[in-house]
């Protein structure tokens, strides 16, 4: 039996993969990695740790900021066979999330950003919990947003400006896509570039979805895992 590995992205948590779970459990073992968010680096090094202890085929699956974590990952971890990018981040070597999402105009996400300075230096990003709805879930039901608003995780301003530091894991690994039409965080153009560039197996752009199109269509995402995993037997 293979291995989804589940890997969410800024503004949210290992939550946001609920829609997605029980489905693909049925034929798979699913894992949702708890992603610290305080840099690629740093955040990937425990998902390589886990990866190391897994036995069979692992599918990888990221969200967002997750999709650079994954995209770090060592190909000598394990037996990683799949790579699903769910309006994630294929970044290139040398890329950081914020050129990425610059491939294409229309990104609103920096004029909803709220900066909490650290201690030990640099600053937590939060969206706006006004404009949270709006920008990064306007097709889900305002109540779950603004839930979702409250529970937000934030990730450093390192973990959204600092370059790709290893190779490209969808260099040597097959890769998957979907994302929605309307996302406001990593425009649809931007999603569209990374995918030709991956050469993807299949790219799958959800007509009015927007950046959290994991939680509002689970279906395509475990349609799309799916059809990752099946062609990787």
């Amino acid at each position: 039996m293979s291995t989804v590995i589940l890997v969410h992205g800024a503004f949210a948590d290992s939550d946001s993969w609920n829609g997605v779970i029980a489905p693909l459990r049925a034929d798979h073992r699913v894992i949702a990695y708890a992603n610290p968010l305080r840099g690629i680096d740093y955040d990937v090094a425990p998902l390589n740790d886990l990866i190391r202890t897994l036995d069979g085929p692992i599918l990888l699956v990221g969200h967002s900021y997750g999709g650079a974590v994954l995209t770090a990952v060592d190909p000598d971890a394990g037996d990683v066979v799949g790579l699903v990018y769910v309006a994630g981040f294929a970044l290139a070597p040398g890329e950081s999330p914020a050129t990425a999402s610059a491939l294409a105009p229309g990104s609103t996400l920096a004029d909803t950003l709220v900066q909490v300075p650290l201690a030990s230096g640099g600053a937590d990003l939060y969206i706006d919990e006004d404009k949270y709805w709006h920008q990064f879930c306007a097709d889900l039901g305002e109540e779950q947003a603004r839930a979702m608003a409250v529970t937000q995780r934030p990730v450093t301003g390192a973990g959204l400006n600092d370059p790709l530091s290893t190779g490209a894991l969808w260099q040597s690994v097959p890769s998957w896509f979907v994302f929605g039409e309307d996302d406001r965080n990593i425009p649809a153009g931007a999603h569209q570039i990374m995918a030709d560039r991956a050469g993807a197996r299949r790219t799958v752009q959800v007509a009015g979805a927007s950046h959290v199109v994991g939680i509002s269509h689970p279906d395509e995402v475990v349609a799309l895992v799916g059809e990752a995993a099946s062609a990787a037997r």
